[in-house]
Parts: C-alpha cells; structure tokens; sequence
C-alpha cells in the first residue's frame, strides 16, 4: 500500500510518499480502509521532534491521528463492527497514523461516521471536535446562560468551540485574524474581536485560548475572567494562567481519544447542529507539501488528506 513515513526528525522534506507493507489487524484491532485523514498542527510538531518526551514514536513512522474509513477486516474478540462499515477515530499517538491506503485502529476508539457528509470529510473532525467538547464540557463545565471567550477562534478547534458553546446555550465571544472573522461569525459567535486581550463590557465565565501568543498576553487573558471563573488552555508548551487570589483556575487541556464523545459529536452533525467545515481536500502524495505550508503558517481550515483510491474518486 502506499503511505506518507519519516525516517528520522525534521523538516517536511523528511516526509516519504512510499510502498510499505499493508498491516494485518491483531486482537482487538480494526483494519480500516481510509478514505480521508487531516493535518494537524501536532503531526507537524510529531515529525519535527518536538514531542519526542510526551509523544514518542517509533521510526519509521506514519503521521495522521484522524481517520475516516471502512472497515476491511477484524481483528478476533472485536464487537459492534463488521466488514464494510464506515467508522471515524482518534487513533493513538504515539502508533502508526492514517497517512496510508490502510489504517489499524484498535476498536475501542472508533465510532460510527456521520451519514450526512461525505465520509472523507468526516476525516476532519476527531481531534478538532473532541479539543473543543473536552474544554467546554470535560473542565470549563460550561452551562446554558454563561459566558465565554474563545481566544484565537479563527482555526479549526476555534470553529467547532464556538459552534458548541452556542448549542449549549452560551454566549460566545471571539477573537480571530481578518481572514477568518467572518467565518467565526458564521459559526454563531455573538462577538468578535481582533487578536489580543479584547476589551469586554463584562467578564467571562471561560476562557478558551487556542492561540499561540505570548505569555505575557497568555496570562493577561484572566483580566477578563470573574472571581471563580476558568482559563482552559491548549498551548500545552505554556502554562495555563491562574489567578489564585481570584478564585480563577488555569487548566492545561491535552485533548484524549473518547469513542462516546466522538459519538454525540455525530450524532450532533446528523443532526444538523455541529457544521464540519472542510477548507480543502489535498492526495496523500501532496503530504509533504502541506507540512511545509503549516510550517509557514499559510493554512487556514482544515484541510483533509485523501489517499489513492478516494482522490481519484
């Protein structure tokens, strides 16, 4: 089959289109036939060895966390799945990913795809879609009626944060880049600001930074917070900001493959509440490409990765 590997750390250019052997699945594990994966921001920060302590991966190793397919074969004792199903899931970091022609999952991390959108597209929503629903749900314990500022909305966990905070009943306020604020605003956000601190008119009951800024500005955002409130942050390489004589908590999100929460995620897409937006759809060959353009910082969306038989559809 063909998949995308590196063979050592580096740059995007380590990043191999090759012919490798196909896996055959092992008690317990799925054999999938992907039909889409996508680029995340931590494949690029995987490959170039920054997460060598949290992450370790074996080398060889095939990026591409996400992964949309169906099912080809069973591995013995696997229940609730058979030949030909469609699945979505969060595979294992530190195994191989879904940059290939065929994927093993290990069972207990997939979930029926959406029937709504196409199954590729669905590719695009696992690690994005469970960011925002842990640090809404899981630690800010966001209700109906509370408020929140999603820092840096304007990327693909900011458009699915913001969509589910308003589904929850909250009132949702932003920051994003000129290029993405109408995009935010369409995701229901009732505010939007540029980058940087905004200056509300009253507090936030949460804070979500998504954004990679400074520390300085990083620990500015529980300004905005009320006595008691929360700052959830996914920039793990920083740590979360607190505000100890306030009450205000600073929590480190490090996002965790969950099979029942990717579920109400698409059961909430079937049903028309959770939008999957997709910005482009590129062949496995162009990987390394595309690791390059997120080097540059020039990728906007979410972009899913198609391998042979599906981008030749």
């Amino acid at each position: 089959m063909k998949a995308v590997r590196f063979h050592e750390y580096g740059a995007p250019d380590v990043l191999r289109y090759e012919d490798v052997e196909q896996p055959v699945p092992a008690a317990g594990e799925v054999l999938l036939r992907v039909a889409a994966t996508s680029f995340n921001p931590v494949d690029g920060n995987i490959r170039a060895g920054f997460m060598q302590g949290p992450i370790p991966v074996t080398l060889p190793h095939t990026p591409g966390i996400d992964v949309a397919g169906t099912v080809e074969a069973l591995g013995e004792g696997v229940d609730g799945l058979a030949v030909g199903d469609e699945a979505i899931g969060f595979l294992p970091m530190t195994g191989a990913g879904a940059a290939a022609e065929y994927v093993l999952a290990p069972a207990g991390t997939l979930t029926s795809a959406p029937k709504s959108i196409p199954l590729a597209d669905a590719g695009g929503l696992p690690l994005v879609g469970l960011t925002a629903w842990q640090a809404l749900f899981d630690h800010a314990k966001l209700t109906a009626g509370q408020r929140v500022l999603v820092n840096g909305a304007g990327g693909a966990v900011g458009g699915y944060a913001v969509q589910l905070a308003k589904h929850a009943g909250a009132h949702v306020i932003a920051t994003a880049g000129p290029r993405s604020s109408e995009r935010v605003r369409a995701a229901g956000a009732d505010e939007v600001f540029g980058h940087g601190v905004p200056e509300l008119s009253a507090v936030v009951d949460v804070v979500l930074n998504l954004a990679p800024v400074e520390p300085m500005e990083l620990a500015a955002l529980t300004s905005v917070v009320r006595d008691g409130g929360i700052v959830v942050n996914t920039t793990v390489w920083m740590a979360a900001p607190s505000d100890k004589q306030r009450g205000v908590c600073g929590v480190n999100l490090f996002v965790n493959s969950d099979a029942a929460q990717l579920a109400r995620l698409v059961e909430l897409v079937d049903a028309g509440e959770l939008r999957v937006d997709i910005a482009r759809r590129v062949p496995l060959a162009d990987l390394p490409a595309l690791h390059a353009e997120a080097a540059e910082g020039a990728i906007s969306g979410k972009v899913v990765v198609l391998p042979p038989a599906t981008a030749s559809r």
